[in-house]
This record gives C-alpha cells, sequence and structure tokens, in this order.
C-alpha cells in the first residue's frame, strides 16, 4: 500500500488494494463502480468527478525523488489531459446523440484516422452504460449507426486510394501522377436525345470544334445532381455521353475522389462505381443478389444492410456502356425490388437502372454515344455530354503536363497550326498522345521531322512506345525502335478484325484468335492496356483494349498495309474471295496492287454511314507516302510506293464530286490532305481570296471543297451570309453542312424558294443542328414554302428562337401553318417577324391561338403592313391581359387600325397582367391628338 502525492482540496482520495504493478490500473467497466444509471461528470458540488477518476489511475505513490518543480509540471500536464479528455467525451456524446436523431441520414459523418481508436474506445464506453440504463434499444442503433459510419469510413478510404492517382492512357502501366495536380476540367453541357449518333466519333469531334461558345448549358461535373436555376424536379438518374477518350471516366474519378475527401457532394453516403469491363467478367457466372454483387467489389461494406425505406443515400456509377457485353433487356427481364433475391447479373443491372431496385439511390451511366440509347428515356432524368477541351483548357492541359515552359510553348504553337490535330485535341488522350510526342521532338537536341497530319502524329506515337518496350523490358538503348513484327501484326490482326465486329473491349479468347500471346500483350507498354481483378473471388479476369479508338484504326491500318506489303494480300478487295488462283495476283507489280487496295478502301469507307472506317482510311492512305514509310524502317523496306499516289488522288476527287453526303465528302477532303494533295482546296482559296466567288461557276468538286474549307476554317461560324457566296436554291442547298453549324443564317434577299424552305426544315429538325436565329425574308418563299418550314419547326429538335419571314408572300393560310406548328413546339422561339405579310386579320386569329398557350415564349411579334384593323387590336388586347403572355415588343405599324383599333388595344394595355415594354403604332390611321396614358396607371405610363 503506497498513498498517493497530494491532490488538490476538496479531491477525494482512494486508497486500493492490489497486487504489484509496474502499471497504474483504472476502475473496471465490469465493477460495480461503472454501474451507475446516469453519466454524470461533475460532483454534487460542482467539481469534476472525473478528478477522483483520474487519482484512480494514477501510481500509488509517487516517488521521493520528484522535485517540488516537477511535481507541479506533473499536476498542470494532468489538468491539461483531464480538461481534454472531458472536452473529447462531451463531442462524442454529442456526436452519438444526433446519430439517434431521426433525420441523422441528413448528417452522416466520418471519423479523423488519428482519433478513432479513442473514438472507438468512448463509443464502448456509451454502449455500456446505456445498456446499464436498461436503454437496451438505443445501445442497439447507436450500435448500428456507428457500423454505417465505419463502413463509410473504409469505403472513402479505399475509393480515395484508389482513384487519388491517374495512368495517362494506359492504366496500370508507366508512371502515375496525382489527379489532382494534372486534371483539368472538361466542357460538359447539360441537354441531347436518347437518339443514335451516326457520326463517327472523330466527325463528331470536328462537328463540336465549330460550335460557337455559349451556345449549350454548362454544367460542372461536381453539379451532376444538381437542378440548374428553373428546375423543380429532382435528379435521380443521369446519363453522360461522350466519345473514346473524351474524358467521361476521368470526370467520374474525379467526382469520386472530391467526395472521399469530404471536398463535394457530402449528402451522398456512399457511392458504388462499378465498370462495366469488370462486369463483363461475371456475364457467365452463377446468379447473385445485388448485394452479393456490392460485398464482391465492395468487401468492406459486407455488414451492412439497405432496407427499404431508404436510410442511405447511395449512388451508383455504371461506367463505360458501350464496353457491355451483357444483354440488357429492359423489356423483357423480370421485375425486381428485393436486393437480397438472387437472380442473373443483367436482371440485377436493368432492375437497379429502372429504379425498382433501391428506388432512392442515385444512378450514373457513362456510355459512347452510340450506345447511350439503350437506357429506356423514362428512367432518365438528366441527358449531359463531354465534350472534351476547349481551346483554353487545351493550353492548360499540356502546361500542366509539360513542366518546361520554353518546350510548352512550342508544342501549342505546333498544335495550332495544324487544324486537324488541333481538332482531334479536344480528346484528352489524343493531347497525351500529342504531348508524348511532341515532347520528345521538339525537346531533343536533332529536332527531326514535325508530324502535321494524323498518320504522321500516330506513327511517331508507335515508334516512341516500342523504344519504351525496348528500353523498359529488354534494357535497349537504340535510337532506331527495335520492331517486334509478330508482335505488331497480331495486335494489328486484332484490330482490323474487331474493328470490323464494332468491338472496342476484347478478351483472352479474341488475343488468342489473332495469335497473340496474352504476356507478350502485357508487356506492349503503350499499346494494349489491361485491367486485371487481384483480389481473392470468384471472378477474375483479364480484359484488354486500345488506349483509344484511333490508335486501334492506325494499327488496323497498318496491318491491312503490311499485310500487303509483306505477304502480297489485300484484304479489302471485293473479288478476292472469288480468285481461283493468286497466279495473276503474284504478277502485279506492289503499286498496282496498292492502287487497288485504296479504291477498295474508299468504297468500304463510303458504304459505311456511320464513318466505322473513316479514320482508318485516312491512315492506310497516308501509309503509302514515302515520308512514313521511312519512318518505319525497320519494320518494312523504306520507299515502297516510289511512283505516288496520282491515281488514287485522282479516284478519291471522282468520289467528291458524286458523293451526295457532305460528312462522306469532308472525310475524303481529310484523305486528299494525308496524301499531301490540297490542289482543290487551293482553287477555291483562290475564289474566296479576291471575294469574286459570287459571280464564279463552281463545279460539284469546288463546291464540295468550298464547304470542307469554311468547316476546317479557323474561324468560328457563329453566321452563315448567304450574300457572300451565290444567291440561289443551288447555292444554299450545296452549302447545307455549313449552315447547319452556325448558330446564325442570313438567307434574306437570295432570291430563294420553296426548295431552299424543305432543305432547311430538315437542319432544323437535326438534333445537331446549331441554328438558332434564320433570316429569310424578301424571298419568295409563299405559304408552300412556309408549310415545308413548318415541318421542321415542329420538330422537338428544332431549337430556333428567331424566325423572320418579313416580305414573303404569307398569307392566312401561311399565318395557319406556323400557328399550328409552334403550338407543337412552343418553347424555343422568342421573335417572329412577320411584316408585309397579307394575312390581315384572320391571320392575327390563328396567331392568337398561339400566344394563349402557356408555353409559348414569344416575346417579339412584328406586324409591320399586314392589313390590320381593329378587330387584331380586340384579339392583341385580350392575348396581352393574359398572366401567360410573355409579349415584351409589339410592332403594328403601317396597319390602318384607327383610334377604334386604339381603344380595343388599351383595354389590354391596363390590365396589371400586360408585361409589354415596346410597342411600335407609326402610320396607323390614329386621328386622337394624344393619349392620356395615366388614364392606365402610372406603371403603365413609365413604360410606353
Amino acid at each position: 500500500m503506497e498513498t498517493p502525492g497530494d491532490a488538490p482540496e476538496g479531491q477525494r482520495h482512494v486508497r486500493q488494494e492490489r497486487p504489484p504493478s509496474p502499471a497504474p490500473t483504472c476502475v473496471s467497466m465490469k465493477s460495480d463502480r461503472s454501474k451507475d444509471d446516469t453519466v454524470n461528470f461533475q460532483n454534487e458540488d460542482g467539481t469534476n468527478a472525473s478528478r477522483s477518476q483520474m487519482e484512480e489511475c494514477k501510481p500509488d505513490a509517487v516517488s521521493d525523488q520528484f522535485t517540488q518543480s516537477q511535481h507541479g509540471d506533473l499536476k498542470h500536464i494532468f489538468q491539461v489531459l483531464e480538461e481534454k479528455i472531458i472536452t473529447f467525451v462531451k463531442n462524442e456524446l454529442k456526436r452519438f446523440k444526433r446519430m439517434l436523431s431521426p433525420d441523422y441520414q441528413e448528417n452522416f459523418e466520418s471519423k479523423e484516422e488519428d482519433e478513432s481508436e479513442a473514438r472507438e474506445a468512448a463509443l464502448k464506453m456509451a454502449l455500456h452504460f446505456l445498456r446499464n440504463m436498461k436503454q437496451q434499444d438505443l445501445a442497439d442503433k447507436l450500435q448500428e449507426n456507428k457500423l454505417d459510419v465505419v463502413c463509410q469510413t473504409e469505403l472513402k478510404r479505399n475509393l480515395k486510394n484508389k482513384y487519388q492517382s491517374v495512368f495517362e492512357g494506359i492504366p496500370k502501366q508507366g508512371s502515375s501522377a496525382l489527379l489532382e495536380k494534372i486534371y483539368t476540367e472538361v466542357y460538359i453541357t447539360e441537354g441531347g436525345s436518347g437518339k443514335v449518333n451516326e457520326e463517327h466519333e472523330v466527325r463528331q469531334i470536328e462537328s463540336r470544334s465549330k460550335r460557337p461558345a455559349g451556345q449549350e448549358t454548362s454544367i460542372r461535373c461536381s453539379d451532376i445532381f444538381k437542378p440548374l436555376p428553373g428546375q423543380d424536379k429532382p435528379i435521380r438518374s443521369v446519363v453522360t455521353k461522350g466519345v473514346a477518350g473524351i474524358g467521361k471516366t476521368v470526370s467520374v474519378q474525379k467526382f469520386i475522389l472530391d467526395w472521399a475527401e469530404g471536398k463535394e457532394n457530402q449528402d451522398i453516403h456512399f457511392i458504388f462505381p462499378l465498370l462495366f469491363r469488370e462486369l463483363n467478367l461475371m456475364r457467365e457466372k452463377e446468379q447473385l443478389s445485388l448485394m452479393d454483387l456490392l460485398h464482391h467489389f465492395f468487401t468492406e461494406i459486407k455488414q451492412l444492410t439497405f432496407p427499404s425505406e431508404g436510410k442511405y443515400k447511395a449512388l451508383f456509377i455504371f461506367d463505360g456502356l458501350d464496353e457491355c457485353r451483357l444483354q440488357l433487356d429492359f423489356q423483357k427481364n423480370e421485375s425486381l425490388t428485393d436486393v437480397t433475391k438472387v437472380t442473373s447479373l443483367d436482371v440485377l443491372l436493368t432492375n437497379v437502372i429502372k429504379g425498382n431496385l433501391l428506388p432512392s439511390a442515385l444512378l450514373w451511366i457513362t456510355s459512347r454515344p452510340a450506345a447511350a440509347y439503350q437506357i429506356p428515356p423514362e428512367s432518365v432524368d438528366r441527358v449531359t455530354e463531354v465534350q472534351g477541351f476547349n481551346d483554353p483548357q487545351k493550353e492548360e492541359y499540356f502546361r500542366k503536363r509539360i513542366s518546361d515552359q520554353n518546350l510548352v510553348s512550342k508544342v501549342i504553337s505546333h498544335i495550332k497550326l495544324s487544324r486537324s490535330l488541333h481538332i482531334m485535341c479536344h480528346i484528352p488522350v489524343f493531347c497525351w498522345i500529342a504531348a508524348t510526342v511532341l515532347t520528345v521532338i521538339l525537346g531533343s537536341s536533332g529536332g527531326g521531322q514535325i508530324p502535321k497530319t494524323l498518320t504522321e502524329m500516330y506513327t511517331y506515337f508507335l515508334i516512341f512506345q516500342t523504344k519504351q518496350r525496348s528500353l523498359k523490358f529488354e534494357n535497349v538503348h537504340d535510337l532506331d525502335p527495335q520492331w517486334n513484327k509478330k508482335v505488331i501484326l497480331g495486335l494489328g490482326k486484332l484490330a482490323y478484325e474487331q474493328l470490323e465486329k464494332g468491338n472496342l473491349i476484347f478478351y483472352e479468347e479474341d488475343l488468342k484468335e489473332s495469335g497473340i500471346d496474352v504476356r507478350e500483350a502485357a508487356v506492349c507498354s503503350g499499346i494494349c492496356s489491361q485491367i486485371f481483378r487481384e483480389e481473392s473471388g470468384l471472378y477474375q479476369g483479364k480484359v484488354f483494349c486500345f488506349v483509344h479508338l484511333s490508335v486501334q484504326e492506325y494499327l488496323a491500318a497498318l496491318y491491312v498495309f503490311l499485310m500487303l506489303i509483306m505477304k502480297r494480300k489485300d484484304l479489302i478487295s471485293p473479288n478476292q474471295a472469288l480468285r481461283k488462283g493468286f497466279q495473276l495476283w503474284e504478277m502485279r507489280s506492289v503499286h498496282k496492287s496498292m492502287i487497288i487496295l485504296h479504291k477498295s478502301a474508299v468504297d468500304k469507307a463510303l458504304e459505311h454511314e456511320d464513318g466505322r472506317f473513316d479514320l482508318f482510311l485516312r491512315f492506310l492512305l497516308g501509309l503509302s507516302l514515302e515520308s512514313n514509310q521511312t519512318l518505319l524502317h525497320g519494320l518494312l523496306q523504306r520507299g515502297q510506293n516510289k511512283k505516288g499516289n496520282e491515281e488514287t488522288i485522282s479516284y478519291i476527287k471522282e468520289n467528291i464530286r458524286d458523293v451526295p453526303s457532305s460528312e462522306r465528302v469532308i472525310n475524303l477532303f481529310h484523305c486528299l490532305n494525308e496524301l499531301n494533295d490540297h490542289s482543290l482546296v487551293e482553287e477555291v482559296q483562290s475564289f474566296l481570296s479576291p471575294g469574286t466567288l459570287s459571280e464564279a461557276e463552281l463545279s460539284p468538286a469546288q463546291w464540295s471543297a468550298l464547304v470542307f474549307v469554311l468547316l476546317t476554317s479557323e474561324q468560328k461560324l457563329d453566321v452563315f451570309d448567304l450574300k457572300k457566296y451565290i444567291r440561289s436554291d443551288e447555292a444554299f442547298l450545296r452549302l447545307q453542312p455549313v449552315v447547319e453549324e452556325s448558330q446564325k443564317a442570313q438567307l434574306n434577299s437570295c432570291g430563294l424558294t420553296e426548295r431552299s424552305c424543305t432543305e432547311l426544315a430538315c437542319i432544323l429538325s437535326k438534333a445537331s443542328s446549331k441554328l438558332k436565329n434564320v433570316d429569310l425574308s424578301d424571298n419568295s418563299i409563299g405559304d408552300i414554302g412556309v408549310q415545308e418550314l413548318c415541318s421542321g419547326l415542329e420538330n422537338p429538335n428544332c431549337a430556333l428562337e428567331t424566325l423572320s419571314l418579313s416580305n414573303c408572300s404569307i398569307t392566312e393560310e401561311g399565318f395557319s401553318y406556323l400557328a399550328s406548328a409552334l403550338r407543337s413546339n412552343p418553347s424555343q422561339m422568342r421573335e417572329l417577324w412577320l411584316n408585309g405579310s397579307k394575312a390581315g386579320d384572320s391571320g392575327v386569329k390563328h396567331l392568337s391561338s398561339l400566344l394563349e398557350d402557356p408555353n409559348c415564349k414569344l416575346e417579339k411579334l412584328e406586324l409591320n403592313s399586314c392589313g390590320l384593323t381593329e378587330r387584331s387590336c380586340t384579339a392583341l388586347a385580350c392575348i396581352l391581359s393574359k398572366p401567360s403572355s410573355k409579349l415584351k415588343n409589339v410592332d403594328l405599324s403601317d396597319n390602318s387600325i384607327g383610334d377604334i383599333g386604339i381603344q380595343e388595344l388599351c383595354s389590354g394595355l391596363e390590365n396589371p397582367n400586360c408585361a409589354l415594354e415596346t410597342l411600335s403604332l407609326s402610320d396607323c390611321s390614329i386621328t386622337i391628338p394624344t393619349v392620356n396614358w395615366s388614364h392606365y396607371g402610372e406603371y403603365h405610363k413609365t413604360k410606353y
């Protein structure tokens, strides 16, 4: 028995018999002393009871060697310690109280790692005392909620570790970088239809590069589930579209990382990212429940359950719908509501997407555009599209990616010099490819040829990755690439055969069919990427893909080219299968064989309206140049095609003249660019330079060249003015692709007829159309032209906001067509100009039915010189009196409405619902000298 040192006055001393021990002891939580009915931190006199508990935990005596000073220090330390412990326990009790509150799911909290052990101890104390207080239900609920916090904390920690680093282009190969340091925000827009976009993805990028800034509603990735101003409906499910490599997956990664680090979207309790390429590996496994699926991929939540009342706010992210090889039958799959019911994987996924399973859970699906249509529209609350990098973001990316500021300036300057390269840099993966290649070339002392075409860029990329492989796996430092022809041919065969099938993701069996050793493919750093689930479980496997669709197309073209050069096999020409022998074929020269191959490839690309072989064709033609073949020396003999490509160029020009589709023609011009032929473009530019194009007669090929020049020029197509070219229906029809890419079309006074209205309606009906403003005034289109135009105006895809049809010989019949079409699609049109029409009062009556529609957003109506009388004023007054009317500007000039018309009109103007701001009544046969506007109130007096 020893006596503790002196204690402050009023503090109770405790003597306790115990066996000798080198360590202090505390009161056991199982002792009688711990069984109080309440947790009280103060004695009745107000002093801290915990101080006496501290005394119980001190050694039985303080050694005599302590000096008075040392004893004072110890006393102070324990006083501070006591305060910290009491404060900590009080805060924990407050947290536990919040956990037991009804709205706890809105206050989900995590714990700091450095306090985790202390918090666990505090929890055990709280649970112990609650149970001694006979509060078993509260103790059980607290323990359950605390388990939720533990699961969430573990999930956040694991997701942070997984997503905080990024491997550009090639997952799990090469060196990684912290996402936070290199992340560049991509441009994401809201809107878009669920329809299939049949254009090739590079063509889609080229189209978007001409899109005027600010035309669409942009949205931050972190706000993907937040309604925009004016949107009241909560957003449960989002589909995000975007071409391959555009930044969908990295955007998802940033969203998850910000959540895991506590920066954004903390109202979400759990995020479960599931990649379709990983889900594919489970497609042939036994059946499972939704909870089985989650527990397999997220082992940290195995003790978690999802009650039907929606206790948690969870987010499911399904990344890469276009890579899905499961049969997602949303119509025939059984309906499922039980998260523990066992079924097939495809049934689970369709029920989660439709909202049958966990209807309160959020859903985010990413996909390439062509596959997004699989999701039923009624299951989607928001459609967004990743547009990639805009021009400032391109530069930001390169400046983050390349540390040498002089070098990065050279890279950016070179990219801007080539329209093709600059367009492709909208794709983040291509920026990585360009940075990889140009950093080596522009940063080397020897310089070297700087790539100006896509074929040159991808050839350099292949060379660079081949050198990297030799250095990494064979320790070869040779300046020339050490080609492994077997691997190149194997990868090329895989690329070409899977391109024909439309596949972007491959499995081991696909590689084996192409003669590729899986182990060999794994070390092709930069060419193949693989995802391999290494944790223990039933579902393991490997998935392969090329880093981008364009890389697959390049290798496919290289394979077809090599097969002709090395083995004299033409893989494309349609008559090859009909040949009975190879004697005649073998007698042909390589040059002649190449021409036949080129023509067959051109035909193949033109046959596929989806553009599947467009980029493949560009690469195949580009590889025929001696300059590109020189780069590939060692893989093939230098200068295989010294006779040139004149016959191929001539064949392409013939197709440019004959092919009606503008998209196909534009790709053929890109093909000429890959062949270094710019003759057609130069011809058109010679017309454009002196400004004499309006007087010239262009051939069909030159018209196509003009379209190409306008669509690929550096200048944005905000406004298209037909008067700068040739004023005719023929010119309008030829330049239709340019009109479609413009925001405003000035077609006034161009001698247009109903033929142009038919084509314009087709443009307005396209979801890809960017037209917001069309001026058709002073053209004799008549009622028939208006009727043709209305087939586009009533289409839900039409986004036209301003339409001018002044002096277009329109009668009452035309007004009837307009009113009917705009009632079908009333939410977009803001301004309607109908000056000089012959519609009269009957025409205004037709418009009244449109203006009375609550969905009509029309703000400006021009009816100058339309033969109106007081009857029209009566109809307009009725409209102005309605609270739904949005009219702010009305022009009734040069109409014989007279004094009676003014009186009728004023009955609407005096109504408080009237929103009119500008009213023009010039030359309206009014005899009253002045109108006492104050009669209609001070409010209206200030407006007119």
